[in-house]
């Protein structure tokens, strides 16, 4: 089943509500400004749920079951070759554009350890050769764990090279973006200081999605809440 996708106040059953709440990581409820409201929910109990998304190589991808939940699987492997350095998985929410909003997700980093092992997240995406990607990963330097820009060449850091990366050791993880008042935020499972920001956001409205540069891993549990969205008309990818 797709994701819902909410443009409007709705009337939910209590026993609904419940499940909403339960579902979505409970600092979501005291994190979300004045104004948003859910416009996308997507927890992968089918497989139609990879309906919602375009990929960079769709072959790379796949609907996965297990631990009690069904998720959007990147499995590698994948042969698109982008005009510049960037990722080479991606998956987007389509038709759905965003400018400012909040993004939790919950994933599981399924590779080996080493100092560029990620997972990543996509937003501003305007098109295969413009778009923001926060790259999480286990050692930062000038190629890893920071928001990369690809503005129609190599991607590049937009902040501060961060003191430590993260940790995706083995199961689920909570992800968060914050796109607000011209920063870029990403929290990395529940810290309460953002693990890579920045302070200036050139691009404008564009798709949100997920993947990694090189890596495999799962995504579930999607919430996405925003003051107002847009639907994309063009390809994602030429």
């Amino acid at each position: 089943m797709g994701g819902t996708r909410i443009k409007a106040p709705f009337w939910l059953s209590l026993a609904a509500l419940v499940a909403l709440f339960v579902a979505a990581p409970l600092h979501a409820q005291s994190g979300v400004p004045d104004g948003y409201e859910l416009v996308y929910s997507q927890d992968f109990t089918e497989a139609s749920a990879l309906d919602d998304f375009t990929f960079s190589d769709q072959r790379a991808w796949g609907y996965g079951e297990g631990d009690w939940r069904g998720y959007l699987e990147l499995k590698g492997g994948s042969k698109y070759k982008p005009k510049h350095r960037s990722p080479l998985n991606i998956a987007l929410i389509d038709n759905l554009l965003l400018a400012d909003f909040v993004l939790e997700a919950e994933a599981w980093q399924t590779g080996r350890e080493y100092g560029h092992r990620d997972l990543s997240l996509f937003f501003g995406f305007e098109g295969p050769n413009r778009y923001y990607y926060a790259h999480l990963a286990t050692e930062p330097d000038d190629r890893a764990h920071n928001i990369f820009l690809v503005d129609n060449a190599d991607r590049a850091p937009m902040g501060a090279i961060p003191d430590q990366g993260v940790d995706w050791g083995r199961g689920w993880k909570r992800v968060r973006v914050e796109r607000q008042d011209g920063s870029l935020r990403v929290y990395f499972n529940g810290e309460r200081q953002p693990t890579v920001e920045a302070d200036r956001d050139p691009l404008g409205w564009g798709r949100v999605g997920f993947g990694s540069f090189d890596d495999t891993g799962r995504f579930s549990k999607i919430r996405i809440w925003a003051p107002e969205t847009r639907q994309a008309v063009a390809p994602a990818f030429d």
